[in-house]
């Protein structure tokens, strides 16, 4: 029972940073928002971009630059790769899935050109930063990793959504929903790409920089996998909260929140012994059938659909 009790006081002991790594990957999980829903583009250049802000973030401040500059920096690199991706598929007529691919590709020597090596790590004590590891218990609370995250957050979904709701916010939405008839309007479809994946590529980047100093280092791995907890936050967050949030900033919002619950799951598997080793099969798994459930009820209709969550549930103890 004692045993018991402590992995329980354990497990409530790293909730806190699971919840503030949630966060943070939820301002990524927006970004992917931004192509996946809004510009209906499959974009893999997310995880070079990750990679590619945490790294112009660390190095800026290990050359001497305040945090903000380095954030700023780091948005700026991060455009700067949504735009190369928006090149190859415009201008070259690359498939947006190949183009993310080359992009990705090529950032990974970008990446290790930047921090001249495969990590650069920065001390909390030396540096001024923003979030750490160790700002979640026992500092004030405007020095609060979770508060300080969660203020972000709110801040970028209010400029997105009233960005989204300007004319050339509402000619991107246009783009993704149906590009013929945003051509058919006199809308710039191509530069409306270009400009969707630089605004969410800027935004994974800007994760990228918290990221890298929430956990003290930017490593050239660092992004490898990130396009799945995108996807994985996106779907999570409009399954929960899909019924619920119909407005688009609150869309933006179940997004983050979405990311929050996957940390949290994930926090619970590795607290009941799963081996840590099988964590992307597993979050793969997740979003392939989360993925899997509209077409389901289009072939199978809602009853097998309704079958296979009953089941589910049965498995996770719920019923």
């Amino acid at each position: 029972m004692g045993l018991s009790l402590g992995s329980m006081a354990g497990l409530f002991n790293a909730l806190p940073g699971a919840v503030a790594q949630g966060l943070v990957w939820g301002i990524m999980a927006i970004g992917v928002y931004i192509t996946y829903r809004v510009l209906d583009i499959a974009d893999l250049t997310v995880d070079g971009s990750l990679c590619t802000g945490g790294a112009v973030c660390i190095m800026l401040m290990l050359g001497g630059q305040n945090v903000w500059v380095a954030m700023t920096g780091a948005l700026l690199a991060g455009m700067a790769a949504g735009f190369v991706t928006g090149i190859f598929h415009t201008f070259m007529g690359i498939p947006a899935i190949l183009a993310g691919i080359l992009t990705q590709l090529g950032l990974y020597s970008v990446n290790l050109k930047t921090m001249g090596k495969a990590n650069q790590a920065i001390n909390v004590d030396k540096f001024d930063l923003l979030v750490s590891l160790r700002f979640i218990k026992g500092v004030p609370f405007y020095k609060n990793t979770i508060l300080l995250v969660a203020v972000i957050i709110v801040v970028l979904i209010v400029v997105l959504y009233w960005f989204f709701g300007t004319e050339l916010g509402c000619s991107l939405r246009a783009t993704g929903c149906n590009d013929r008839m945003a051509r058919a309007q006199g809308i710039n479809t191509d530069f409306s790409r270009v400009l969707g994946l630089m605004i969410s590529n800027g935004i994974v980047a800007l994760a990228g920089a918290l990221l890298s100093q929430y956990q003290g280092f930017a490593d050239i791995n660092m992004g490898r996998g990130a396009i799945v907890i995108g996807l994985a936050a996106v779907i999570i967050g409009e399954a929960v909260f899909g019924r619920l949030f119909r407005n688009f900033g609150l869309r933006l919002l179940s997004v983050a929140l979405g990311s929050i619950i996957y940390y949290f799951v994930l926090q619970i598997v590795i607290w009941m012994g799963i081996d840590t080793d099988l964590l992307k099969l597993l979050s793969a798994g997740v979003v392939a059938i989360f993925l899997a459930v509209p077409s389901w009820k289009s072939r199978y209709g809602t009853t097998a659909v309704k079958f296979v969550l009953r089941f589910v549930r049965k498995i996770g103890g719920n019923d």
